[in-house]
């Protein structure tokens, strides 16, 4: 079954339970626990709260879909690489999804509570917030993307050892560059409060050192190994007389 097929029965089976309404409620109770008592969002388009919960279900479907996802695009490129390069695939896929899935469920779970009692806890007596709920779905959907793709470094490193595209000691050598960087990121991404910013940038490099940690040489190893057999092939026909 193809990955489109498994989005649309994902996004009809969220339809059906818990629905639009109940998936919507489930995303905003990390905001509405921190909301003064009595504080609900609001919604100041017309349709937003039919089109929104419509939003939130097919997000739900994407993730659930997402695992045929990832391998429809691994398996994409698989033609072009050698027997023993194909066997990462169904690794790379799981871990992928597994990383990707542990970055929304830290983003929900920890990330959320954390920086909405942080900003509530600078609001104005004199101010009684209400957010609106289309601009609620805009911040928690850029968050869950950031903090999934940042759970994803492992991942990137390792493919580009095993690949042989770095080595090993450029990866260390980039180390403190990546810090950085991974900061820089942070603070463009997430909101202007240092909760979050934190949150995002300290996961990045920690992930960094577990794709760049001892066990990197392993994958080096079979990076030249690779590397060793597509000369072999390049040079096979010049050699031959």
């Amino acid at each position: 079954m193809r990955a489109p097929d498994r989005g649309r029965i994902a996004f009809g089976a969220l339809a059906l339970y818990p629905g639009p309404s109940g998936l919507y409620d489930l995303l905003a109770a990390p905001l509405v626990a921190n909301l003064p008592a009595g504080t609900t969002l609001i919604a100041t388009n017309v349709i937003s709260p039919f089109l929104v919960p419509l939003k939130i279900t097919l997000l739900a479907a994407f993730l659930v879909a997402l695992p045929v996802v990832l391998y429809q695009a691994w398996a994409f490129i698989a033609p072009g690489l050698y027997s023993h390069e194909k066997r990462l695939v169904m690794p790379l896929v799981v871990s992928s999804t597994v990383l990707f899935f542990a970055g929304v469920e830290f983003c929900y779970f920890f990330v959320f509570g954390q920086v909405f009692r942080f900003i509530q806890s600078f609001a104005p007596k004199s101010i009684t917030a209400a957010p609106d709920i289309e601009a609620y779905l805009g911040f928690v959907m850029t968050m869950f993307i950031a903090f999934g793709a940042a759970f994803e470094v492992p991942v990137v490193v390792v493919v580009l050892a095993r690949l042989g595209v770095v080595s090993i000691e450029k990866l260390k050598s980039f180390r403190s560059y990546f810090i950085v960087l991974a900061f820089v990121v942070a603070a463009v991404i997430t909101p202007p409060d240092v909760v979050s910013q934190l949150a995002l940038a300290i996961p990045m490099c920690l992930l960094y050192e577990v794709g760049s940690g001892p066990q990197a040489p392993v994958y080096q190893a079979h990076a030249g190994a690779t590397a060793g057999c597509r000369v072999t092939v390049w040079l096979r026909p010049i050699m031959q007389p």
